[in-house]
């Protein structure tokens, strides 16, 4: 399977209130992802906290991870930062570390143009020699890339995914058909928002970036498999089973919950890095309930 297609597991990073990196509890969710077979696994992504986290304790997340994978699925790795200079590091740093390529997001504090971001895509894709994955997610970045953008950076030959925001389910079939006609086939379009994306998968994305499957990887890997495989009704009843655990994604934020999942499930005792704060304590029996709901084969 192409490192660029099927379901990308994003895990958290369980660290301490400083950043520092639970290497322990990484290597159990790391693992969980190993043994289901998923077909990459993004590290230091949004879930994983990147922007929370020094370059040090990013060295150290990508460690552990290409350390306890071992090659036997490829690593994506988060490079973004607020400087170009400094992702250009970051993203020398995972691939000299092992990462097979590295997810990129126009992170800024002051807005960005359309080509600010262009030069600084290219720049890091030039200066570092890592295969790029477009990061659109105007949610924390409040930067849209538009398809001119997209199409420009998607001709750069180490610019070779793009990770989309989803908005809604019966947005993504027209959504992808228009990229899909302005990029071409051989570049490769996912998207993110776990409770849209088994629609995106029968709707023939190439890659589900899941925050769920980080941590849950067993059904959302049954849902991208049956979707790929042309079993709509399948991947459509295993989705409508994780609807709960979609509600609580909504309600919550899903970075706030699957920390709490992970807790739950003895994973990791670590809390979201401040000041973000872990979910209320309805929060937290909301999660319990849902996860003793769910079919035991989902949570492993």
């Amino acid at each position: 399977m192409p490192i660029f297609s099927g379901l990308s597991a994003f895990p958290i990073t369980p660290a301490s209130p400083a950043g520092e990196v639970d290497a322990t509890s990484m290597r159990k969710l790391l693992s969980r992802l190993v043994a289901a077979g998923v077909d990459s696994i993004g590290v230091l992504g949004s879930t994983g906290s990147y922007a929370y986290l020094s370059r040090e304790q990013r060295r150290r997340a990508l460690e552990v991870a290409v350390d306890e994978v071992a090659g036997r699925i490829p690593l994506i790795a988060g490079v973004g930062a607020l400087r170009t200079d400094e992702a250009v590091k970051l993203a020398r740093d995972a691939k000299a570390i092992g990462a097979k390529a590295g997810l990129l997001s126009a992170m800024s504090y002051l807005p960005l143009s359309q080509n600010e971001v262009f030069a600084h895509f290219t720049a890091v894709a030039d200066q570092s020699g890592l295969p790029l994955v477009i990061y659109d997610n105007p949610g924390t970045t409040h930067f849209s890339f538009s398809t001119e953008l997209i199409v420009r950076l998607s001709r750069h030959p180490g610019i070779v995914a793009v990770k989309y925001p989803t908005s809604s389910r019966d947005a993504i079939p027209p959504h992808l058909r228009d990229q899909r006609t302005a990029v071409g086939e051989s570049f490769s379009l996912g998207y993110s928002g776990d409770w849209c994306c088994a629609e995106a998968m029968i709707a023939g994305a190439d890659t589900w970036y899941s925050v769920l499957g980080g941590t849950l990887p067993v059904p959302c890997l049954q849902i991208v498999r049956a979707a790929q495989a042309g079993d709509t009704e399948e991947a459509r009843r295993l989705d409508a089973a994780l609807q709960p655990v979609w509600d609580l994604f909504r309600k919550y934020t899903s970075f706030r919950t699957i920390h709490e999942m992970a807790r739950q499930l003895g994973l990791s005792k670590a809390d979201p890095q401040r000041p973000v704060q872990p979910v209320c304590d309805a929060g937290r029996e909301d999660v319990r309930r849902i996860l003793a709901a769910l079919p035991p084969a989902f949570v492993g």
